[in-house]
């Protein structure tokens, strides 16, 4: 039997790629929780997309709640960081800390994310804050950097073979200044 993993997505090409990658050893759930998004229209039409690929390959999609306000609560005064910075750290530990203790309530043993699979992320830094996190709400993160053995590559093939919407910037109303 496989162990269930929560899989924290940030966007669904990256997410169809991973999940793809895992479920060979993971029982797989998907988790979007993403309230760094803006606009709310970009936030919609990457949970569509998300759950378009969820039913496609019959995955089960949690969705999160799309609280912008808090997220930017947490960040005030990080809003001229630049890309990378203090900023993107807030952002990745308040997801994971949503996808951890969802993880916890699903009683899935282990925890990853997509934020990985970025070549603008620091996968070293993701995963120690997923690590911190999952070790708090006592379960075991799957410490990966999906970029590579080119995973941004092969999931970027995949969306265009399927079809999917690729964003041009990270997400929030700040990372969207940057492109």
């Amino acid at each position: 039997m496989k162990s269930k993993l929560l899989l924290h997505i940030c966007c669904v090409g990256c997410g169809v790629y991973v999940s793809q990658t895992l479920k060979q050893d993971y029982d797989i759930r998907l988790f979007f929780y993403n309230p760094n998004i803006w606009p709310t229209e970009e936030y919609e039409k990457r949970l569509a997309e998300a759950e378009k690929i969820a039913e496609k390959f019959k995955l089960e999609l949690i969705k999160g709640d799309y609280s912008h306000d808090k997220w930017l609560e947490a960040v005030r005064g990080h809003e001229d960081d630049p890309e990378r910075g203090e900023r993107c750290l807030i952002c990745y530990k308040f997801r994971l800390e949503a996808a951890a203790a969802m993880a916890k309530k699903l009683n899935c043993g282990y925890l990853t994310t997509t934020l990985t699979t970025s070549p603008h992320k620091n996968a070293g830094a993701i995963n120690q804050l997923g690590e911190q996190v999952a070790e708090q709400h006592v379960i075991k993160f799957l410490n990966q950097d999906f970029k590579k053995h080119d995973g941004f590559k092969k999931s970027s093939a995949l969306s265009r073979e399927l079809g999917l919407y690729r964003q041009n910037y990270c997400g929030c109303e700040f990372s969207r200044r940057a492109v």
